[in-house]
């Protein structure tokens, strides 16, 4: 582990940052983006759909809206209160109908009905910041892109990656040590482990794989077996 005495050199905390990377790929092979998409619209519809709620219940309202909209015009055209009932169960369904609407009619207006590969025109849509931004880039097109959650944040700061709160410098201070081509494997498996090791109130330290690079080991259960208890593996609409 780090020793908290002794300042950390730039070089060393890259070569630290890249450790835990790599073996968090290691742990999570299979990490991916947990929202059901088959398209840039679906994802693009259904990460905003999970602000303030979970990509389960997310996942348990798209099929039927992407069912009733297809296309950018059909939610720039929807009935309002049609598309509030069906995504009522994500919470705050008002403002998020109001944000699809209002992006359908961009994307329309602006785009030709497509969503745009590009972070400047993607920030640019009712509803969408750089972090819902990032997760359609890295994931529906491709481009590498550190996308800032709950999770990632409070991983990147007990790692000691970054002291920031602001999502923005989190994103800038640890793309600085990890390779652009790995930006978006990286939000995955820090995602992955904050969702299932790394939790909030009880991290599970003893199990932990980084334990051994965290220079906040020890502010969960250390005792192995006590802490392999705590893992979560396939998670709950409740565990999110």
């Amino acid at each position: 582990m780090p020793d908290p005495s002794k300042p950390e050199t730039p070089v060393a905390l890259t070569r630290r940052a890249r450790k835990i990377y790599r073996t968090l790929v290691e742990r999570y092979p299979y990490a991916r983006c947990e929202l059901d998409f088959e398209s840039p619209l679906q994802l693009l519809v259904a990460t905003v759909m999970s602000a303030q709620t979970t990509d389960v219940r997310v996942n348990l309202v798209t099929p039927q809206v992407f069912l009733r909209y297809r296309t950018a015009a059909d939610y720039a055209g929807a009935d309002r209160a049609e598309l509030e009932t069906m995504i009522q169960s994500t919470g705050f369904y008002r403002a998020k109908t109001n944000s699809l609407i209002t992006l359908g009619a961009a994307l329309v207006e602006r785009f030709g009905g497509e969503v745009p590969a590009r972070l400047e025109d993607l920030v640019t849509l009712s509803g969408v910041g750089r972090k819902t931004a990032n997760v359609v880039l890295g994931n529906a097109f491709g481009t590498p892109g550190i996308t800032v959650d709950t999770h990632f944040g409070r991983l990147a700061r007990r790692f000691g990656w970054t002291q920031k709160d602001d999502p923005v410098k989190v994103e800038h201070e640890v793309g600085a040590l990890i390779p652009k081509k790995d930006w978006t494997m990286l939000s995955h498996v820090v995602i992955f482990h904050g969702r299932r090791t790394c939790h909030s109130r009880r991290p599970a330290c003893g199990a932990c794989p980084v334990a051994r690079w965290c220079p906040s080991f020890g502010d969960g259960e250390t005792d192995p077996a006590k802490a392999a208890q705590l893992l979560r593996y396939e998670l709950t609409l409740a565990e999110q």
